[in-house]
């Protein structure tokens, strides 16, 4: 793959952003190797707990959101192909095994999603967080909308899903998004320390008791991703959702009409 790094240490199952020259933004190349490397992590019976993590300064700036939106027009959004797992847990194959993602620098829009679909999260003090979706336009289509207030509470989900400022890792760890902060020298050993404690203990009644927490969440989530993908698709094509695309291009504050 190209821009996902995979690797097994002491049984855990390591899964790295890798285009740290574009502080790991997301093309659709890069979405689609995310599934393919939780895909492969589900599929092998001898790892236990899977570790998300980033090479290089940031975990990630977020999605290139002028190809993929273009991709969503085409497609009618996000499918993964060969009943690959799908990392945001929405659509198609859901993993059934533990993810622990650990968080440095920018994370941004996606990676939030991506934490929010995961099972614990640790970060930096110093990281920086943003669901800036408003600001260009459209809104979070990646599970935020309904997963933000449901782990933060409803007004800590819209103190960030509606105004889509940035806060910091001592606010992540308030509203619940981290539940620790690690230093960044320490990140990668602290989540490795926890993975090998879940992949140490009896592994069916580690997936029994994550089946039964998704099973918990699921019926809703599908409900409400199946409206906010409609209402995503809806506001590309809106005059606000083609300059949001165009401002994100141009790299300026975007001038909306509520057209």
């Amino acid at each position: 793959m190209k821009y996902i790094t995979t690797e097994i240490v002491n049984g855990i199952f390591r899964i790295g952003f890798n285009r740290p020259d574009l502080n790991n933004a997301f093309n659709m190349q890069m979405v689609m190797e995310l599934s393919e490397a939780y895909t492969q992590y589900e599929d092998n019976a001898d790892c236990r707990c899977a570790i998300v993590f980033a090479h290089g300064k940031h975990f990630t700036v977020g999605l290139e959101i002028d190809e993929v939106a273009e991709y969503i027009r085409k497609e009618g959004g996000i499918f993964y192909p060969n009943n690959q797992v799908d990392p945001f847990g929405i659509v198609g194959r859901i993993r059934k095994k533990p993810v622990i993602i650990a968080i440095q620098g920018f994370c941004f829009t996606l990676g939030i999603e991506l934490a929010l679909a995961s099972d614990i999260r640790l970060g930096t003090k110093s990281a920086r967080f943003t669901q800036a979706e408003v600001t260009r336009g459209i809104a979070a289509f990646g599970g935020a909308t309904f997963r933000m207030q449901d782990q933060f509470g409803w007004g800590n989900a819209m103190r960030y899903l509606l105004t889509g400022d940035v806060f910091g890792g001592e606010e992540a760890y308030r509203v619940g998004l981290i539940q620790e902060i690690v230093d960044v020298k320490e990140l990668l050993n602290r989540a490795q320390t926890i993975a090998e404690t879940i992949a140490s203990n009896a592994p069916l009644a580690v997936l029994a008791s994550l089946e039964s927490a998704i099973e918990y969440r699921r019926e809703a989530e599908i409900k409400a991703f199946g409206k906010i993908q409609k209402r995503v698709l809806e506001l590309l094509e809106t005059e606000d959702g083609k300059e949001g695309i165009r401002s994100f291009q141009e790299k300026r504050k975007a001038n909306f009409q509520g057209k």
